[in-house]
């Protein structure tokens, strides 16, 4: 056990000391994150036993991720990444009154593009479905469906950009409460389609797909108040001589670019997908699920919370910022580290307890783990590309970030070419985790050539404990995992409650074994100093 003097040279502690530690926010983050993914995790046991891994989920999830795809670059994408230092300048050097005409002239361009995209793409749902998923086509009757589905789900765009936008306010002003919570209700309006209106449909996809674009109404709706409280509800406007809107439109062309590179690497998953073998597409919905657990509850949360935090000690040039941006690097291998390796060992076990219920057979399970094993690679290096892009995005250099986004698509459209058809799956979900390490070891260097981060003192004393940790956690595992028929033949309620034992006797053996060996960021999780932003 390391002395008291020990933690005081932790390297986290000038942060800490600073008061502008930004753990608190990522933990209160994190919590309302992981309400939402809890309820995302029974929405998706719901619509398993509703779709099962046919025809109607892969139209649904095919018309549900073209919005989102969107979404990445109107909404927490390329706008956020370019929105939010620009945002955090202004609150930083200019008057209370530019700041809010500021924002109420981004808010009017925003919906006005966000608007003539979405008719264009409802006009053209059947292009887009051809373009996204050509192997739909030799299916009129699941094509046809598609595009049904997408003519619904599209305006889903134009409500949840806007809802990033508000999000991206409330956070730069430091209220991460209610853009963390506010995904709960697309889940609860996606359930209680599926639950109260789906069967009474021939096509019960359709009332689901309105499930998805009353969520987004809801979720806009949801978060006006808090504007309001903070000074930020404003009609929108399209004044075309501000300032901050030019600065903001020239950033968002790199980043818009490299958000649209980003995509090309899930449309190319998408019509891979849709040509390598029946039900790839659903395969891999299920374990991407099962991945986005860990990525959204901590990834996003500690993205939300670092790049508002580095864009403000960007703009006072802070001698705080390679500190911040460490500790957020050695949060990212703390806590990814054991998702990693429990996603691994628990893959099958965690698919047939949540999802192997009505029409989701035994066989998807075992398909869908495959995909499971090789996005959980990628956990660690999406991870710690949410942390140090926005180190680029601080520094209002969005240029960066693009050419690295560039050549990892080219990876990935590589390997996935060469893997697809011999794995299927398994080979596109190694494909994007690949693309994922390389992008974030491109970041990493960069970062350390420019002298932007700098790895402060005891990493390797921190690799080693982790690791450690990480093994003897694995092994606990593997032991008490038992096999795939034991898991087939338990009930319900039998393979939840054994799931999440397994689930929590991992997390506290590696929690108390991290505290037994002092690792300093653990106990920084523990203690009760004033951690706020």
């Amino acid at each position: 056990m390391p002395s008291s003097s020990d933690d005081a040279q932790s390297p986290i502690s000038p942060v800490l000391m600073s008061g502008l530690h930004p753990l608190r926010s990522v933990l209160k983050v994190g919590g309302n994150t992981m309400v939402s993914r809890l309820l995302g995790f029974a929405r998706d046991v719901i619509l398993a036993r509703l779709f099962g891994a046919g025809e109607m989920a892969d139209a649904f999830f095919v018309a549900f991720r073209v919005p989102n795809l969107f979404r990445r670059l109107f909404g927490e994408g390329a706008f956020s990444q370019s929105f939010i230092p620009v945002l955090g300048e202004y609150r930083a050097t200019r008057p209370a009154s530019e700041t809010r005409a500021f924002v109420a002239d981004v808010a009017g361009w925003l919906a006005l593009a966000l608007a003539i995209v979405t008719i264009v793409g409802m006009l053209g749902a059947s292009a887009v479905v051809y373009a996204i998923a050509p192997g739909f086509a030799d299916n009129p009757d699941k094509f046809h469906l598609t595009v049904e589905l997408l003519r619904i789900t599209f305006p889903y765009l134009f409500f949840i950009s806007l809802v990033a936008l508000a999000g991206g306010v409330l956070n730069t002003y430091g209220h991460f409460t209610v853009p963390a919570f506010t995904p709960v209700f697309l889940n609860l309006s996606i359930i209680a389609a599926a639950v109260f209106w789906a069967p009474h449909l021939q096509q019960p996809a359709i009332a689901v797909a309105w499930g998805v674009l009353v969520g987004g109404v809801v979720q806009l709706l949801f978060q006006l108040p808090a504007l309001r409280r903070v000074g930020y509800l404003h009609w929108p406007r399209l004044r075309r001589r501000d300032p901050g809107v030019r600065q903001l439109l020239r950033l968002m062309g790199p980043a818009a670019f490299g958000a649209s590179v980003a995509q090309i690497n899930l449309f190319l998953n998408t019509i891979l997908a849709s040509l390598v073998g029946a039900n790839v597409v659903s395969y891999l919905y299920y374990s991407d699920r099962l991945v986005e657990f860990p990525l959204g509850v901590f990834g996003v949360a500690l993205g939300t919370v670092v790049l508002p935090l580095l864009s403000r000690q960007a703009a006072e040039r802070s001698p705080r910022f390679p500190q911040t941006l460490d500790w957020a690097l050695r949060l990212t291998w703390l806590i990814g580290l054991p998702a990693t390796v429990g996603l691994l060992i628990l893959a099958q076990p965690l698919l047939i307890s949540l999802f192997r219920y009505g029409a989701y057979t035994a066989e998807d399970a075992r398909q869908s783990a495959l995909s499971l094993i090789g996005y959980g690679l990628g956990i660690l290096p999406i991870i710690a590309a949410r942390v140090l892009a926005p180190a680029f995005y601080a520094h209002q250099n969005t240029r960066t970030p693009v050419r690295f986004a560039m050549i990892s698509v080219v990876v990935n459209m590589g390997i996935s070419l060469i893997l697809a058809w011999p794995l299927q799956q398994l080979g596109l979900a190694l494909a994007t985790s690949t693309a994922a390490l390389v992008n974030a070891l491109m970041l990493w260097r960069r970062l350390r050539r420019d002298g932007i981060y700098q790895a402060q003192p005891g990493w390797r004393v921190f690799l080693l404990k982790t690791g450690g940790l990480a093994l003897l956690m694995g092994i606990v595992l593997l032991y008490l995992r038992g096999d795939t028929p034991l898991w087939l033949s338990l009930p319900l309620w039998e393979r939840l409650l054994r799931v999440l034992g397994l689930v929590i006797l991992a997390a506290v053996l590696y929690l108390m074994g991290g505290w037994w060996l002092g690792i300093g960021e653990l106990r920084d999780l523990y203690g009760r100093r004033s951690l706020h932003v």
